[in-house]
């Protein structure tokens, strides 16, 4: 469902008037950053909570130094259009916000300095991502993660994602649900567009961020639920046979949310079903993702004012 409005060229206007040039150096070159950014309706409370709000807006602002990006809104004014945006269209529903941070210029040339930047954010109407109850079937890619020296994956770059297109597309045309991708250097770095979580011997693993992967915001969420569940985790290099050999596994991130994989190149993880740890913090995440957990209420920013 698209959005009625969307902010634009410092204002909020209607979707249908935010439009850029065909010369945008961002679409020529793809000299954008964006978040994704979820926001989860409660019925029960009538109230819409926009999930690690703050934490999203950081994390651009702190991308668009790899980009030159300069813009005049500060970290707190972009989260305060957030709000405005999703209360002036009206969102009643899980609801997915997309900031981006783009070169504006209609100019052709390889070049960061001297652009104009420009700051744009709409909103969707968003449900599941990917299945996130029968457990998912992914391939170990054919395509490596770029090196954090030629386009680094910590920043959520939009030329970067040509790379998540290409292993995301190869997956599902063979007939997977998803790709996962490896280091140049031949360890598991994550999915193609979320980071992952392997389960052995009762103990969370993930790979470190050396291992050109996104500083997920999610990841850090799950880190948090895992401690305070007393569930013990480590960051470390991952072989690729690891993945054969996992108890549980899933993905996670903002669009994928939690989601548990199944099966690695055809080869059954565990038992084939969604693992215990798997679904114990999935049960967790979505609980404090919708507000019933005070505990986890700072991680949400509601949109019409209940708490």
């Amino acid at each position: 469902m698209s959005t009625n409005y969307a902010y634009f060229e410092g204002r909020i206007v209607p979707a249908s008037e935010a439009k850029v040039s065909i010369s945008t150096h961002a679409l020529q070159y793809g000299t954008g950053c964006f978040e994704g950014i979820r926001a989860y309706w409660n019925p029960g409370r009538n109230e819409l909570y926009v999930l690690k709000l703050r934490e999203h807006m950081r994390r651009m602002s702190y991308n668009m130094r790899l980009l030159r990006i300069a813009l005049p809104e500060t970290v707190e004014r972009m989260c305060e259009i957030v709000v405005e945006l999703l209360r002036q269209n009206e969102a009643r529903q899980n609801t997915y916000i997309r900031p981006f941070a783009y070169k504006s210029a209609p100019y052709i040339g390889l070049k960061l300095t001297g652009l104009e930047d420009r700051l744009a954010i709409y909103t969707l109407g968003m449900g599941d991502y990917l299945d996130v109850e029968k457990g998912l079937s992914v391939c170990v890619s054919s395509w490596v993660r770029p090196d954090d020296n030629s386009i680094p994956p910590r920043g959520k770059l939009t030329g970067s994602y040509v790379n998540a297109c290409i292993a995301s597309d190869e997956a599902k045309t063979n007939g997977y649900d998803e790709a996962l991708e490896l280091s140049s250097d031949g360890h598991v770095s994550e999915g193609s567009s979320s980071n992952l979580f392997v389960v052995r011997n009762g103990t969370l693993i993930t790979s470190p961020v050396s291992a050109n992967i996104l500083e997920g915001i999610t990841r850090a969420a799950i880190f948090e639920l895992a401690s305070d569940m007393g569930i013990p985790s480590e960051t470390r290099a991952i072989d690729r046979t690891e993945l054969y050999v996992a108890d549980e596994m899933f993905l996670c991130g903002t669009g994928v949310q939690l989601a548990p994989i199944t099966s690695v190149d055809r080869r059954p993880v565990g038992d084939g079903k969604p693992g215990p740890i798997s679904l114990k913090l999935q049960q967790a995440y979505f609980a404090a993702a919708s507000g019933e957990v005070e505990k986890y209420r700072h991680w949400l920013t509601p949109v019409y004012g209940s708490r």
